[in-house]
Parts: C-alpha cells; structure tokens; sequence
C-alpha cells in the first residue's frame, strides 16, 4: 500500500512494488517524484525525516535528512547585516540540503532498487511535464512580481514566456531533469556496484558538481529576501562536504495499548507524546469523541506541550525524560482547566526554569509590513500550508508505504519550495530556508549555531498497537502536523473510525503559540475547527473563552497513512483538495 498527498507519487510507490521493489524502494522514488510534482512545497534543497520500520531490523529507526547552519551563520554575522530575525526567504536561511542525503541513506542501507531505477520516474516527470496543480499556479501568480523584479532565474524557470502556467497544463524543468542524469551518469562512471553507485551520487551532491553550483551561487550573487535587502548566501562547498544524513534511535510513548515514535527534539516530533503524556490523564472516552469536554481538552493540553516545545526543543541537551516523565505531566495536567488559557505556559522540567524567545507581539502575521524592516509586505513567506487567517494555500508533503514483507515508511519532505529562494539556473531548484526556524537570540534551546539542525516542524509518524507494528502515518502543515496527526491518532483510539474515517472527520488545531516560521507571530487563543463540528460544541467552545474561527468544512489536514492489521495491509488519503491518493492490492 502507498498513500500520499499526490497521486503521481502514490501510483510511483505502487509501480516500484509491484515490480519487486520494498517499501524502502518505493518511498525514495516516491518522494522524488514529490519533487517534480510538488514544487510549491518541496523540492532538493529541501529536507526529509523519515521513520521507518525494518522487518530484517525488527525495530523503528529514524533517518535524519535535515541539513544544518552554515559555518558562517552566526547570530554575530546576522546583528552585523541589521537583522534581529532570520529572513523567511532568500539565501541566508540556506541550510544544507537534507533530502538528497536523507533518501540515498535509507535506500543504501534498506532499499534493493539501483540509483538510476529510482530516480528514473522523477527524471520521467521533469523531463516530460507534469499536470500543474491549481494550487501551483496560485502560488506563481502570487509571487509572479518578485520572480520578475527580484528574483530573474526564477521568472526563467517558473513563467514560461513569461507567463504563470495555468492549472491543468503541462509543466516539464528539464535544467532538474538533466541535474538528475548527471548525478545518474557519474554515479555509474563512477563503479559498477549498487552501493558504490549510491556513495557516488552522494559525492556529486555534496563534493562534487551540484555542491559546486551552490556554492558558487551563494558567494557571487545577492537577492532581495523578506527582510526588504538584498543578500548573499552563507552556504559553502565545505558545509555541504562536512555534513552527512544520519540513522538515530527514535523517541517513543506508550498510551492505550499502543507505542507512538516521534524523532528526537531537533524536531517538533516530541510535541505528539508530550501531548500523549497528558492525555493518559484524562478520560477522553467518557468525553465522547469531538464533544466540547473533548475538543477543549485536547486544546488546552496542545497549548502546554508546544509551549514546552518553545522553551525547550531544539538541536541542544534537551531533558526529554523529564518532559515525558509522568511526574512531570501530573503537574502539567493541573493546568488544564474549564476555561481557555490565554497564556504561554512553558514548564521547568527537572526543576529547571524555562526561557522563551522575545516573541513579536501577538496578532503579528506573516503579511504584516516592518518586520525585520521590511519595506513591503513580503511575499513567498512562511510554510506553504496554512494562512494565518487559517486558511490552507497548500501543502508541504508526506507519503507512507508498507511493503508485502512488512517494511514500513512514514516521511515528510519538505523545503526548497519555489517560492522559498531565487532558482539555480545551473541545477533547476532552489535552496531552503529552514534556517528561518532558528533565534537570533543567544541562550535558547532553538538559537542559531552553525553546525546544528533549525527545530523543524517536520514531523513523520509511527506507531506499534499491542507491541506489533501498525501505523504509519502523517501531515503536512507546519506547526499544526501533530495537532493534525494527533487528531487522527485519537479519532482511531478513541473515536474508533477507521482510518478513512479519521481523515474525514472533522479536524481543528490552535494557532495560539507562535509559529515556527517568519515573522513567528502568535494568535492566543484563537482555535480553528471546520464547521461540520456540531455548532454546540462550538458555542460551548466559545462560552469557555476559545476565539473559534470556523472553517470551509474540508479545509484542515492533509493526512495519509497506512497500516498493518492482522491479515490485512489497510491505506488512507486525504480527500480535501482532490489531490491526496491511496492505493495498494
């Protein structure tokens, strides 16, 4: 079974095992293809963490393609250019490009097919063309000015005679295709063995010709980012030979029968069982599932774990087994109570007191002017998902797999979207601005240091029922993935839907912590939930002091999964948008 947010990627996955590949096969060909077909929100200077289950291994593993500071990404360096916030495009928000590192990785250690079979339907697609999304046309159309004025080798790769590409026509990046074949050819040239092939390819990325093109661009040219100044890249061919993507043991909580594994706090993963722990304390079955004692419940408690998420997470020692300890959570739960918080109420795990960043003021959005100097409202801005009126634009990506040995693969890839930095024009793609998730404040868990990973909100999903491998699953969205995926995960425990069912169901999150992404602003209080949530639950959500903003009723999450369940593999897509797909035999 495949199951991800395209269908092309679905039916590549599908393709790969039908022709024998495992689940480890078809999720890189897959999320190549994502690549080709998801543009607005992926592409190869992007990132990619991944949970995965071995049957050889019997065990859950993490692969980390998230990619770090440059050497020269200094809070220093970033005072010095006038800036107190990391620009939310542009050049100096690069971080080495995770993904390429992050998929070779799995495929060479756990994956059978050769380099050149996986990638072929990536290079297929960008080669010939692809249909374009309507939401990949909105989004040219939306940033089509700055490509014409500011960013020229975007304008050449993304406006086709200069022309935003209308929805439904075929799109084809040939400089991608062709970047693709090189890595191909020199990995062949380069030994005859599968696995010489792949180090190869790894070599050309990181050592050799696309390292040099980045590089290269980076050094000689500036361009205008969010901040309203135009600026050089920090990213060197030495931060991209230094790094490699890395195998980590998993974080994992036990809740109801099951095992949930999140990847460490690099991530927002740990935020999902943070939010378990304190559920363990509740009686969400007596509640009933998505009546206002539920809903408010899983607020509330939402609002507590990503405020430990702010004052604790990020490529650092985090006192994760406190903040997962039940002693800890016992107090935590004390707080929840039958009003809405309006707070941000980080906890001193280990009797340690927490520190928060100097967070823009509430309400500030990511449309707002004057932040960091902006002197227009910036454009291209931002995780590609979620408005901050609530509003999805998009996604960024996530794919699941289960093969017919009983591999499993969640990943979510993510980064390098069109809109995020200005085209190479020697290698079809752009660099990533994850770096936009660090402070420019010393002391904090999240600060900006070179070498270290940004505290991603990229955050795939597994989980064991009754100690056997079951689920797989995840989201797109920012800093609503594991209020989305969490959502889900409930709605199966709890509510007892299947997983179609749970994707279909109704869906809400908070926007009252601050957002990961530039300007990092906050909306206390404020809950979005679709308005096929039954409209008492709602009054009674607002009576208790909950700003709800109801939404168009299949508007929130873009979920997929699959699972393992006796005899039978089971899969599930999302249906908002008309674009997520699930197939299997």
């Amino acid at each position: 079974m495949v199951a991800s947010t395209h269908w092309l990627a679905s039916a590549t996955g599908m393709g790969v095992l039908e022709r024998g590949g495992n689940a480890f096969d078809a999720a890189v060909a897959a999320g190549f293809v994502l690549q080709v077909a998801e543009p607005h929100l992926n592409g190869p200077g992007g990132e990619v963490p991944i949970l995965l289950w071995s049957e050889a291994d019997q065990k859950v593993s993490t692969v980390c393609g998230q990619g770090v500071a440059p050497a020269a990404a200094t809070i220093e360096r970033f005072t010095e250019l006038g800036l107190d916030i990391v620009p939310g495009t542009g050049l100096l928000a690069a971080t080495v490009p995770g993904a390429f590192g992050g998929w070779m990785l799995m495929l060479e250690r756990w994956g059978t097919w050769s380099l050149a079979d996986v990638l072929a339907p990536a290079i297929h697609y960008a080669e010939h063309g692809v249909p374009v999304l309507e939401r990949v046309s909105a989004t040219i159309e939306a940033v089509r000015e700055l490509f014409t004025e500011d960013w020229p080798t975007s304008a050449a790769t993304w406006l086709p005679g200069g022309n935003v590409p209308d929805a439904g026509s075929k799109f084809a990046n040939p400089v991608l295709a062709a970047t693709y074949r090189r890595v191909v050819a020199e990995a062949e040239a380069a030994s005859s063995t599968r696995e010489g092939q792949l180090a190869a390819a790894r070599k050309a990325w990181y050592e050799g010709f696309v390292a040099e093109a980045i590089a290269e661009f980076c050094a000689r040219t500036a361009w205008r980012d969010s901040s309203g100044e135009a600026h050089g890249g920090l990213l060197t061919g030495d931060d991209l030979a230094r790094w490699s993507a890395s195998v980590e043991e998993p974080l994992a909580l036990d809740y109801h029968g099951h095992t949930v594994y999140k990847t460490g706090p690099w991530g927002q993963g740990p935020v999902f069982l943070q939010q378990l722990a304190l559920l363990r304390g509740f009686d969400l079955d007596a509640m009933g599932y998505l009546s206002a004692d539920y809903v408010h419940t899983v607020t509330e408690v939402a609002k507590l774990a990503f405020a430990d998420r702010e004052a604790w997470y990020g490529d650092t020692d985090v006192p994760i087994s406190d903040l997962l300890g039940e002693g800890y959570n016992a107090e935590r739960r004390t707080l929840v109570g039958p009003e809405a918080s309006l707070e941000l109420r980080p906890g001193a795990p280990g009797g340690h007191p927490p520190r928060l960043p100097d967070f823009p003021e509430p309400g500030t959005t990511s449309d707002a002017p004057g932040i960091s100097g902006a002197r227009r409202a910036p454009q291209g801005v931002g995780e590609p998902t979620v408005a901050r009126d609530g509003r999805v634009k998009g996604d960024t990506c996530h794919l699941d797999v289960v093969d017919r040995h009983g591999n499993m693969v969640s990943a979510t890839p993510s980064g390098g979207w069109l809109q995020s930095s200005p085209t190479i024009p020697e290698l079809g793609f752009c660099l990533g601005t994850r770096a936009q998730m660090f402070w420019l404040q010393e002391g904090l868990a999240a600060s900006l240091r070179p070498g270290t990973r940004p505290r991603t909100t990229l955050s795939p999903s597994f989980a064991l029922r009754d100690g056997q491998p079951w689920l797989a699953f995840g989201t797109p969205g920012g800093d609503q993935q594991d209020q989305w995926s969490l959502n889900f995960f409930l709605a199966v425990v709890h509510g007892r839907l299947n997983l179609q069912e749970a994707i279909d169901a109704p869906m809400f999150h908070s926007e009252h912590f601050p957002s990961s992404f530039f300007p990092r602003g906050s909306r206390p209080g404020v809950l979005h939930a679709e308005d096929r949530i039954d409209a008492g639950v709602l009054a009674e959500l607002r009576r208790r002091g909950h700003e709800v903003e109801t939404q168009d009723p299949w508007s929130l999450g873009r979920l997929s999964a699959v699972a393992r369940d006796g005899a039978f593999l089971k899969a599930a897509a999302n249906p908002r948008g008309a674009q997520g797909y699930a197939v299997g035999r």
